[in-house]
């Protein structure tokens, strides 16, 4: 390999000691994860100042993108991961997205937006797991552990995968790998008769060595008098008025999930995790100043939580909607602790917090703004590519002349494994026939449309084919897109007047298509918009806002602003209410 190419890939390996008996997870596709390829990254937004040099991250991309690009800086330096990753539920999950005000002319004011499937074919899910979960051990510190928060659907399976990846823990437990399945006990949820009702997830623990970071912090029990209590035993009297002692921290978490009504507490993502649970695992296994990961981050929790614990973070997911609810909810946390550092604390050890990491930057991986949501990518593809109608039920989403069409994964890079529901759709018996009839031609020609690939993937669907000769062609939307139109882009007036900036009207083209309005049927620009953000001194490259304009679900952004005196290039973000942005600047004078 060239050093070119060598720079361009890294590669890692690891091996567990034989064990015997030991158990292996098999699925179709199964495939090792041996090597990827360096993506690179843009930095496109920054909040905050560094504190100690450092500046948190958030990463718009693929997660097995990012954590690509993490390699390099980061391959062995990450202290704790937790992720809570899909499910593979079968779900799809919405947001309700309703204009702001009193009232909107138009046929509708609010509407269902699907945000992200947790559907998968065959046995997808589990190589998209462990391909990840491959990367994070390359990721953690020697002295770093991985927590895995998953439900009774995969569990099993993930576990497996983990034991194979990290290691089984030995036959003590005192080995790398396996340490803890810890029930997280809710009272929400469940209402059937037919079997006992669920009332737990599960999250896995794993190291990546024997020798890892635990801090021991005691649990606060109730003393049951009638059953032997000691008098003499260093006891706490709660604002309850039972007594308590302080015991080992066990591996049954009873915590309360989030109330579906609390609207001061959900931040508008359907998966949202409550901080205390985020912060007992950070508390338990990480130190202040340590890097805290989650490459799954939905609405950001485990990153506000490593806010509020004095941890450096890193967080990455591929919906759009995250990066702006996660950023939103930062930048909350954010101005709390610069106020008064001290309104937040370790309240899981009752440790102060030393120091706070508050600035943080948003990278964009890769480059994914082809598409907001990934649900709609291929009706938006088909069209765009005016694909030619096929009966449904086939494996081909359509097909473009002589070619059929499939159109892969939008929001994460196409593997090898991907290909395997096109391989089970082949159609051998129709080769034959073919190969017969016309021997020097192509029996298929398979147009692939991808958002990323692996640079072998169309020599894989060939060789599949043997002995048939098909031909494969590729389309890669990041690159090849110049001649493609997906959405309606957002527009928005600008102007200077008696020093203010002033935002003449905003007019967000896809979310008045889905409320069914006309331009001209806009009350008030303002229902429509989730916030705006104004970098008083553009440099040209990076979004730097001194205003954030992002008022309560009810309330209403400004729609002009006092221009500072130093003020230069003004650039001026303004998302709507399905985190779509537009972006424009204007001079100052």
């Amino acid at each position: 390999m060239s050093k070119d190419k060598q720079e361009a890939f890294d590669t890692f390996d690891f091996e567990l000691p034989p064990i015997r008996g030991y158990p292996e997870l098999r699925w179709a596709g199964k495939r090792p994860f041996r090597s990827t390829q360096y993506f690179p990254a843009q930095k496109k937004e920054s909040y905050g100042d560094p504190v100690g040099g450092w500046l948190n991250r958030l990463y718009w991309g693929d997660n097995l993108q990012v954590m690509s690009h993490m390699l390099r800086e980061f391959r062995g330096k990450v202290d704790l991961i937790y992720i809570d990753p899909p499910f593979d539920s079968s779900a799809e999950y919405k947001k309700i997205i309703t204009a702001k005000g009193k009232s909107v002319s138009g046929d509708q004011s609010s509407f269902e937006e699907k945000q992200y499937n947790d559907i998968w074919n065959d046995d997808e899910y589990l190589q998209f797991m462990y391909d990840r979960l491959v990367l994070c051990r390359e990721l953690l510190a020697d002295t770093g552990s991985i927590f895995v928060h998953l439900d009774w659907r995969k569990v099993h399976h993930i576990r497996m995968i983990l034991d194979e990846v990290f290691g089984n823990g030995g036959p003590k437990g005192k080995e790398a790998g396996f340490k803890n399945e810890i029930i997280w006990h809710y009272k929400t949820g469940g209402a059937t008769t037919r079997y006992f009702n669920r009332k737990h997830d599960t999250i896995l623990f794993y190291t990546k060595t024997a020798d890892y970071v635990y801090n021991n912090i005691k649990e606060l029990t109730k003393v049951d008098k009638s059953k032997g209590y000691n008098p003499n035993t260093k006891h706490i009297i709660g604002d309850d008025g039972e007594t308590y002692v302080h015991t080992n921290p066990r591996d049954i978490w009873d915590l309360q999930h989030i109330n579906m009504h609390d609207q001061t507490t959900r931040v508008g993502y359907p998966t949202q995790k409550p901080v205390d649970l985020a912060k007992k695992i950070i508390s338990s296994c990480s130190n202040p100043d340590g890097i805290v990961f989650d490459c799954f981050m939905g609405s950001g929790t485990t990153l506000e939580a490593a806010m509020q614990l004095g941890r450096r973070f890193i967080g990455a997911d591929i919906n759009l909607a995250s990066l702006e609810i996660t950023t939103g909810r930062l930048n909350r946390v954010r101005t709390v602790l610069n106020k008064n550092p001290t309104d937040l604390f370790d309240d899981t050890s009752d440790r102060p917090v030393q120091k706070h990491y508050t600035g943080f930057e948003v990278f964009n991986v890769n480059n994914y703004d082809l598409f907001r949501n990934p649900i709609e990518a291929k009706e938006l593809i088909k069209e765009a590519l005016e694909l030619q109608h096929l009966p449904s039920g086939g494996v081909f989403d359509g097909q473009i002349e002589q070619f059929l069409v499939k159109i892969m994964p939008v929001n994460r890079i196409t593997t090898r494994a991907d290909l395997n529901e096109v391989i089970n759709g082949l159609d051998f018996k129709s080769f034959e026939s073919r190969a017969a009839k016309s021997p020097n031609k192509p029996v298929e020609r398979i147009h692939l449309v991808c958002m990323g690939h692996e640079p072998d993937l169309g020599a894989e669907l060939v060789k599949a084919a043997k002995p048939f000769d098909i031909e494969v062609y590729i389309t890669d939307l990041i690159r090849d897109k110049s001649h493609m139109h997906f959405k309606r882009n957002s527009e928005a007036r600008l102007k200077i007047e008696k020093g203010n900036l002033v935002i003449a009207g905003f007019y967000p083209m896809n979310l008045l298509q889905k409320l069914s309005m006309e331009v001209d049927a806009i009350e008030d620009w303002r229902q429509l918009v989730e916030s705006i953000k104004i970098d008083w001194n553009y440099d040209g490259a990076v979004l730097t806002p001194t205003i954030i304009d992002a008022p309560s679900s009810k309330g209403l952004v400004a729609d002009r602003y006092e221009i500072p005196d130093d003020a230069s290039t003004v650039r001026v973000k303004i998302t709507d209410l399905l985190s779509e942005s537009w972006e424009g600047e204007i001079e100052n004078g």
